[in-house]
């Protein structure tokens, strides 16, 4: 290598000196603990651990025992030995769930990358072994003609998407067992809420593969900037109203359908879940 000029060596002289950034507070100083590992999301946990994990501290919400859940597992029988896909795992408490029933795989797929890693936090501490966690938009995963699967569980999506109608196809291709917990749009009860209409905008005809039905966009607005949001990945998605759910499904082929937990009053709009089988 040849010698530096004069030039260039009284150049670099002229530059100021480049600090070693200040790297204080960016390392945990205390003994390993789950709880260190739930602090990098301090404030953002919606979960609380179950009873074995009491003494840590995420959020204030029982999912790990969540009702919902074990109806539609009672609904769906023995599921030992079977597989499942997960929309939208979020924390992984529902995952913990489905592994404790018996499902032989679980895979969960998840858009949110802070969620995401949340997830593997959660599979590191309660030691789930059958679960697999990968982060991606599950549309993407579901249009890509993926292997069936004996069930799916998908709470707390349906009401993201741009396209509900889409999301229900795809999974009539892939499995005959469906839970679903979703809002959907009822003119009379939202237009009582003055905050939760004002997200809405009048309805318009949507069609997707032959299926006809009305859908009403609601706007996230500024929670999508918060660090808890779980919401889409747009700045919208579009609500249904329930009974054109209930249509959609049978639609695509789920001809059995049950349904539970009706919150016509739920503070972020009408809600229920269902089981649906064909």
């Amino acid at each position: 290598m040849g010698l530096i000029s004069r030039s260039s060596l009284r150049r670099l002289l002229r530059r100021p000196r480049c600090l070693l950034p200040d790297i204080s507070g960016r390392y945990v100083t205390s003994a390993p603990s789950f709880q260190n590992a739930l602090d990098i999301f301090k404030g953002e946990w919606w979960s609380q651990f179950p009873q074995q994990f009491s003494y840590l501290h995420a959020g204030q919400i029982r999912v790990f025992e969540d009702p919902r859940v074990e109806w539609a597992l009672s609904e769906f029988g023995d599921v030992s030995g079977r597989t499942v896909l997960e929309l939208g795992p979020l924390e992984g408490a529902h995952s913990y769930m489905l592994e404790s029933a018996g499902f032989r795989s679980i895979l969960s797929i998840e858009a949110n990358p802070r969620a995401y890693l949340k997830c593997l936090i959660v599979k590191e501490i309660v030691q789930l072994t059958k679960t697999r966690f990968l982060c991606g938009d599950f549309l993407e995963y579901l249009r890509d003609c993926p292997p069936s699967v004996d069930a799916v569980f998908a709470s707390g999506v349906l009401y993201h998407m741009i396209n509900p109608a889409e999301l229900i196809a795809l999974l009539s291709k892939i499995t005959r067992r469906l839970f679903l917990w979703t809002h959907y749009y009822d003119p009379g009860i939202i237009s009582r809420h003055r905050k939760l209409a004002s997200k809405f905008r009048p309805g318009h005809l949507g069609e997707y593969a032959g299926f006809q039905h009305q859908l009403f966009r609601f706007d996230y607005r500024s929670s999508s900037q918060l660090a808890r949001f779980c919401g889409g990945s747009q700045p919208y998605a579009q609500w249904m109203l329930r009974d054109e759910i209930i249509a959609c499904l049978k639609h695509f082929g789920f001809g059995e359908i049950r349904t539970s937990f009706e919150e016509p009053d739920h503070p972020n709009g009408p809600a229920f879940a269902l089981v649906a089988q064909g």
